[in-house]
């Protein structure tokens, strides 16, 4: 987040107090489709991704005793990395094959002509007319309808940090743009097409191809929808443009939260849904912006240690719910305890207080952003100011939900939460400084920080009182978003 001292958007999406106070009013009401999400109305269980339960335990990865599948690939040396490379490739060909007739009048799907391995530290050979050495990717050429990666330093990288899944799934995106080049304009696709609408489409396509895996249809592999899934998810987070980069300029492919709600609209509507996304509406949504000045100067990031900036997050999330008349909550540094009632650090919201506690050192952690190419969260990493801002605000939506007599505790309760921590971010994305002290915003970035950190095992952002997270990753950065693009809206209609 950076501090914002001067500004000329003058228009403020989100009502978030007014959500705070439908959301104990309001039940059962139909509404529009809401702005950026791939669910319908009403549709968001806690306990699913996309309507497939959780289960944990469930498998995920590469199924055991099942014959590696055949393909002719160039150039490949037959080790793990290509066994895994070619198994994906075969059930995404089996899983087009039975869709793209099925969702596309007909049209038959063809196998790429060719597939290549290459090792980017190893010999180097030319692919698209581009030489290998130190090309760490995996890339559809279009010039000779072919799919490369790199088994010496990308795939490995990709297995080690989040399963073997997360392989999969960047060569889910790269047929993703084979299928993409076979539909064309039945895909809305065309040579003056921007770059960022090709690849959401292409982790939308990715996306609808995991959800034929989760329903048990693939041959080589399995998913469970839940931290199977999520690593899956995280892996956005890894493969993200970097912060700053225009979602206008060649070659862009989206922020996490950009492309996590691609991959979510495949997995929950499947193929025909990715082919509807087009310039207009990904312009609607995408939040890959340009850096500011000011952003640029603290990369997006602020000392969270630094009493001045809790004190801009309490006044931002102050002026949020200012209408919904609850009594606002002191937040104070104290180890996250509460003098009655069970603590859950690095925030708690304590009832009888009033007041959220923290515990600033903890917060800390969270907050120092991960050097690229690390896991975020993982391994003692942080994730980034964001994220630890957004555990604070988690909390304080408890106080605006007490206010309106809703309950604290239960699956609904940690849905609501992650829901007004979205509408919280949002207000603070479009908030308008109107004195000369400054005021907390949104900086690029900052949303990635907000999948990145709903998606790990111990966070508040979709926590009830007691600290109880709902099992679903899939629908915690589902009530988010809602959050953040339909503020009142969704969160009353939704989670009332």
């Amino acid at each position: 987040m950076t501090v914002r001292v001067g500004g000329t958007r003058i228009r403020i999406a989100v009502t978030l107090a007014a959500a705070a106070v439908v959301v104990g009013q309001v039940g059962g009401c139909a509404g529009q489709p809401i702005a950026g999400q791939a669910r319908g109305v009403g549709d968001i269980d806690a306990g699913t991704a996309g309507g497939i339960p959780v289960d944990n335990n469930g498998p995920s990865g590469p199924k055991q005793g099942v014959p590696d599948a055949q393909l002719q690939v160039e150039n490949a040396d037959n080790g793990e990395m290509d066994r895994l490379a070619v198994n994906a490739l075969s059930d995404i060909y089996d899983y087009w094959t039975e869709r793209m007739p099925a969702d596309f009048d007909g049209k038959q799907f063809e196998p790429v002509r060719r597939l290549a391995s290459y090792d980017s530290q190893g010999k180097a050979i030319k692919l698209c007319g581009t030489s290998t050495a130190d090309l760490v990717n995996a890339f559809y050429c279009g010039a000779d309808d072919s799919v490369a990666w790199d088994r010496g330093v990308l795939l490995p990288m990709l297995d080690k940090q989040f399963g073997p899944m997360s392989v999969v799934a960047v060569l889910a995106h790269e047929m993703g743009h084979a299928v993409q080049f076979r539909l064309g304009s039945q895909s809305n696709i065309n040579q003056g097409t921007p770059t960022i609408v090709k690849e959401q489409q292409a982790d939308c396509y990715a996306g609808g191809f995991f959800r034929h895996v989760a329903e048990k249809k693939a041959k080589h592999f399995d998913i469970n929808a839940g931290q199977g899934l999520n690593q899956v998810l995280a892996t956005m987070f890894f493969i993200r443009d970097p912060a700053g980069l225009s979602a206008s300029k060649q070659g862009a492919h989206g922020l996490a939260f950009d492309r996590v709600f691609a991959f979510q609209a495949g997995f929950t509507e499947g193929p025909k849904r990715c082919a509807r996304m087009d310039v207009d509406e990904i312009n609607g949504r995408i939040a890959e912006k340009e850096r500011n000045e000011q952003d640029e100067q603290s990369k997006g990031e602020v000392d969270v240690t630094d009493k001045k900036f809790l004190g801009l997050l309490k006044k931002s999330l102050d002026e949020a719910f200012k209408r919904s008349g609850a009594t606002p909550p002191e937040i104070v540094d104290n180890g996250a305890k509460c003098a009655n009632g069970d603590s859950t650090p690095p925030a708690t919201y304590c009832p009888e207080e009033n007041v959220v506690a923290i515990d600033l050192a903890k917060l800390a952690k969270i907050a120092a952003p991960p050097k690229r190419g690390q896991e975020p969260g993982a391994e003692g990493n942080g994730i980034g100011d964001f994220a630890a801002f957004a555990e604070i605000a988690s909390r304080y939506s408890l106080a605006i939900q007490k206010s309106v007599g809703v309950s604290l505790e239960g699956e609904r309760t940690g849905l609501r939460t992650a829901c007004l921590t979205g509408a919280w971010a949002a207000y603070t994305e479009d908030k308008v400084p109107n004195d000369g002290d400054g005021d907390l915003h949104i900086a690029v970035g900052d949303l990635d920080e907000a999948v990145a950190e709903l998606l790990q095992d111990d966070s508040l952002i979709a926590a009830d009182v007691t600290g109880k997270q709902i099992p679903s990753g899939f629908a915690r950065v589902e009530a988010f978003r809602i959050g953040f693009f339909d503020g009142d809206k969704g969160c009353a209609v939704q989670f009332s």
